[in-house]
């Protein structure tokens, strides 16, 4: 009997200990509510909105994963043209996302019927943003070729849809970026109910179009402050959001998790690392940068049973051979070839050798700053903020602040367009005492600011040192100004001094891989060339990147980190 009392009085103290637990672990907060507060979380009574269902990123449109590592960055093999600007050196990159295929010319039409459509040229207010964005199709012309053909139908005739867009110079390249950030964000915002059906067709104008940081930043003033089209949503008791009127709705933010990062032409490393494919070989050699094309052995041709011989990529074989012999041993193509029409890499890539070499983000140096930096390594920072105006609030771009930028070629171009937010570079409230930057430019950093030259005096300022900008530069490029007046005209000045004698300046950049125009030589993913970023030609593309938010791969755990 004693026992059993004992055995009683001890099953009671043990549920009193659960019972204790379990209300600790309810006023804890575990349960749906904050591990900081204990407050609720996605309380339909107000307060704190987060998407706790938040899985992983989305793939984008026409896009395909790539996970990062790390890799040897520059060529260790033969450099025949004695450049020495790709000595090798280790980098490791991020995650992230890129093109399948280069951007072609059906995308990029896509993008001038938007740009004719909301802004148009016929207006006087726009009629410089649908022509900026117009490609070069003079660039096919040559004085002793015949190619009219090309310049009158390669960009808008459907036999070259497919073909990769050319023409299209460095800027171009990341203007068009930039609209596809806000075209694909616009309809996924769409999708998910935050913006009203069919409004990115029915009620978008010039002062009424889509900008993904405006949205973010002042989600009243998208769509030109239209509240029946820009709507709000709220969490039911299922955890569901849906449309809703009433004062506790919420505009989609970056919390939500549905709005994709930007579209951007990738960095560099990125590029390379991409076209190398390492994933695909775990060979020690092809490890430590001995690969020499983006897919495995030393040759262009094929070596497997069913497709011996065939080209692996579309380029110039040899001087007037740009295909080879018509019927036979041909690779497809004499000028650009249709997207798709080689074998992929092994993360999947299409013609990361060949067709067209390819735009990225980076500035040109003949160097690249392992030292400075192994990590995402990217030349080209130009740090900017939203612009506050007087009154407090972000500033958005209307029709009679647009930003245009006049190239060298007399070409005028939009920067930005109505509905944006203005941007400025940052200032000291960004850069003060901070170690990693100091400036908003960095694009010369450590290789043409006053501090890397022979010259510098440490105990000088810039004020002491204005007027001697001569004195500080390492890069001696010429230059050239031009200009347009209010008829059209160009008035072109030209630096003749003999002692400029380099085109690398702040405003030249990298591109990769070779084309339909290059030897085989220009196929090794770690060549690396350089263009004015305001030019184009017929044989250099793009293809964007997007960074990829989460864990580094969504195929498995980290390493040492068992399943939850």
């Amino acid at each position: 009997m004693k026992i059993k009392k004992i055995m009683t009085l001890k099953l009671i103290l043990a549920l009193s200990v659960a019972i204790g637990f379990t209300s600790c672990s309810k006023s804890s907060g575990t349960k749906g509510g904050s591990k900081a507060t204990g407050w609720k979380i996605n309380d339909k009574e107000g307060g704190f909105q987060f998407n706790s269902k938040f899985k992983q990123q989305e793939t984008p449109p026409g896009m395909i994963p790539v996970e990062g590592g790390t890799f040897t960055m520059g060529k260790v093999q033969d450099d025949p043209m004695h450049d020495w600007n790709n000595t090798p050196n280790q980098q490791h990159v991020q995650s992230f996302f890129m093109d399948e295929t280069e951007v072609t010319n059906i995308m990029y039409t896509e993008y001038l019927f938007w740009l004719k459509t909301v802004f148009p040229p016929e207006d006087e207010n726009y009629k410089n943003i649908y022509t900026g964005a117009i490609p070069d199709t003079l660039v096919w012309r040559n004085r002793l070729g015949y190619n009219e053909t090309m310049t009158n139908n390669y960009l808008r005739h459907p036999a070259y849809a497919e073909y990769p867009v050319v023409g299209v110079n460095w800027i171009q390249a990341t203007e068009f970026s930039k609209w596809r950030t806000d075209r694909v964000n616009e309809n996924i915002l769409e999708r998910e109910g935050y913006l009203k059906k069919n409004a990115k067709v029915k009620d978008v104008t010039a002062e009424t179009s889509f900008s993904t940081e405006t949205y973010l930043a002042a989600p009243t003033q998208t769509f030109g402050g239209k509240e029946d089209v820009v709507l709000k949503k709220e969490l039911n008791k299922s955890g569901r959001q849906e449309v809703a009127d009433t004062a506790k709705n919420v505009y989609a933010q970056r919390n939500s998790g549905l709005i994709l990062p930007e579209y951007r032409l990738p960095t560099e490393a990125e590029w390379e690392y991409a076209a190398l494919a390492l994933v695909g070989n775990r060979e020690y050699n092809i490890y430590k940068g001995q690969k020499k094309y983006p897919w495995n052995g030393q040759y262009t041709r094929s070596g497997k049973r069913q497709y011996r011989g065939d080209q692996l990529a579309n380029f110039k074989q040899g001087k007037g051979d740009y295909g080879g012999i018509a019927g036979w041993s041909d690779d497809g193509a004499d000028i650009t070839n249709k997207v798709k029409s080689y074998p992929p890499n092994d993360f999947g890539l299409y013609d990361m050798a060949g067709n067209v070499a390819e735009w990225v983000a980076d500035v040109y140096r003949p160097m690249v700053d392992d030292e400075a930096n192994d990590f995402n390594y990217f030349r080209g920072n130009v740090y900017m903020k939203n612009k506050i105006g007087e009154d407090g609030t972000t500033e958005i771009v209307t029709t009679d602040n647009i930003t245009y930028d006049t190239l060298s070629n007399g070409k005028i171009v939009a920067r930005n367009f109505p509905g944006q937010i203005a941007q400025v570079p940052v200032d000291d409230n960004e850069t003060y005492l901070r170690t990693q930057f100091s400036t908003s430019d960095n694009r010369n950093y450590r290789d043409g600011d006053r501090a890397s030259t022979r010259r510098f005096d440490f105990g000088s300022s810039e004020e002491e040192d204005e007027g001697k900008e001569d004195q500080f530069r390492m890069y001696e490029s010429p230059k050239h100004t031009i200009s347009v007046d209010s008829l059209g005209e160009m008035t072109k000045k030209y630096d003749k001094s003999n002692d400029r004698t380099t085109l690398v300046n702040d405003n030249v950049r990298v591109y990769k891989g070779g084309s339909w125009r290059d030897r085989a030589y220009w196929l090794d993913p770690a060549s690396r060339r350089y263009f004015p970023q305001d030019m184009a030609t017929d044989y250099i593309g793009f293809r964007n990147a997007m960074s990829k938010v989460g864990p580094k791969s969504n195929k498995k755990t980290p390493r040492g980190n068992p399943k939850q």
